[in-house]
């Protein structure tokens, strides 16, 4: 297993998590058995959100003898009311339901206190400016939570988060579908575009989220990894094709920012079809072949940071890049930082020989010539 830095938090996540979401109506031996399965595989981080008491109990006792080897994102706003979850920020309701999380699960604290589920801003801006992020606070401040963190699924709602110098981890949707919608299509609606006609590429939103986090040290974890499985079906999938969970994981890792993938796991199969990521060549990484020789699909022209482009005669390494110089053109001048790690690399873009070799390995079609031109003079200033 490899693990990653979460951002500015300190901690070294493992870049395949568990999203327990599926453990809810499970038997307490068959959770046990999910968890024994990540602990053998390496995974160290556990994303708990679910407000039920039966599935927070089953967590707690399978993790009471290696709790201390988990990183634990536990969500504070998700509530069990009259025997179902509800979202709320009545603190009234959400300091009981905090606490009962922590009992449940037998521990003290957890290492990442997340708000649950903003998807508005205008909601983002109530929660920072009133009692909920004072409680939040009072709970960092107690080392109840170690770093404060925040689950959305807008663009908008993650940017102000980021920007918030406060929250250090969001947990964010991520995959190749979502990763085309413009930031005003409901996400229920997602699976009905036609993405080759509708849509020109990531939406820059997103992609300027990814860059943004990078730059300022904020850690991702990403929820809706698979889109619920639906990409695993070519007919359910909206680029008409199926991708493997190891293709879907590398997406998610090949992104900015991001640390950490809570797969979502029903049996101890489910964690070895992800694990097996770990030990997966090239080939079955390769999720760009597969969307670019789709029926629909709608990247062409643009770097996924896929690395088919690679060898280049002249030893660059293109895909990292084409991330530096895509992380550099939101900003309004090239960050210090991301300028020493250009420089550090063995051959930077101005090595670039121009000689288009790499051009016809990259299945999207991106000029990586003319990209490598643009790079070197970006960062020559």
């Amino acid at each position: 297993m490899q693990y990653r830095e979460l951002g500015r938090t300190g901690l070294k996540v493992s870049e395949i998590g568990f999203g327990a979401e599926w453990m809810e109506k499970k038997s307490p031996e068959e959770v046990r058995a999910v968890v024994a399965r990540c602990e053998e595989a390496g995974i160290n981080i556990l994303d708990c959100w679910m407000a039920g008491p039966e599935v927070r109990s089953n967590l707690g006792a399978a993790l009471a003898d290696t709790r201390d080897k988990w990183i634990i994102q536990g969500h504070i706003g998700s509530t069990w009311q009259n025997g179902q979850y509800t979202r709320t920020r009545d603190m009234d309701q959400v300091r009981p339901a905090f606490e009962d999380l922590l009992a449940r699960l037998g521990t003290d604290h957890v290492e990442l206190g997340m708000i649950h589920y903003v998807d508005d801003v205008d909601e983002y801006e109530s929660i920072m400016a009133g009692p909920f992020i004072a409680y939040v606070r009072e709970l960092r401040d107690a080392g109840t939570i170690g770093h404060i963190g925040l689950s959305t699924h807008s663009p908008e709602v993650a940017r102000c988060a980021a920007l918030s110098g406060e929250i250090e981890v969001i947990m964010f949707s991520v995959n190749p579908a979502f990763d085309l919608l413009p930031a005003t299509t409901s996400l229920d609606e997602a699976f009905t575009f036609n993405y080759a006609d509708e849509l020109g590429g990531m939406d820059p939103a997103r992609a300027e989220l990814y860059a943004l986090c990078e730059r300022e040290g904020v850690g991702l974890t990403v929820m809706k990894g698979y889109a619920g499985g639906r990409l695993f079906s070519a007919e359910a999938s909206p680029f008409g094709v199926a991708l493997t969970p190891v293709q879907c994981i590398h997406y998610a890792l090949t992104r900015p920012a991001v640390a950490s993938i809570m797969a979502g796991f029903d049996t101890p199969s489910h964690i070895d079809d992800a694990v097996a990521y770990e030990t997966a060549g090239d080939a079955a990484r390769d999720y760009a072949s597969v969307l670019a020789t789709a029926p629909k699909h709608a990247y062409f022209g643009q770097c996924t940071y896929c690395g088919h482009c690679a060898p280049c005669t002249a030893g660059i390494d293109i895909a990292t890049v084409n991330k530096f110089y895509d992380l550099a053109t939101i900003q309004d001048e090239v960050p210090a930082s991301l300028r020493a790690h250009y420089d550090a690399l063995d051959a930077t873009a101005a090595d670039c020989t121009a000689c288009a070799a790499c051009e016809p390995r990259c299945p999207f079609g991106v000029p990586i010539a003319e990209r490598m031109t643009q790079a070197a003079a970006l960062f020559a200033n």
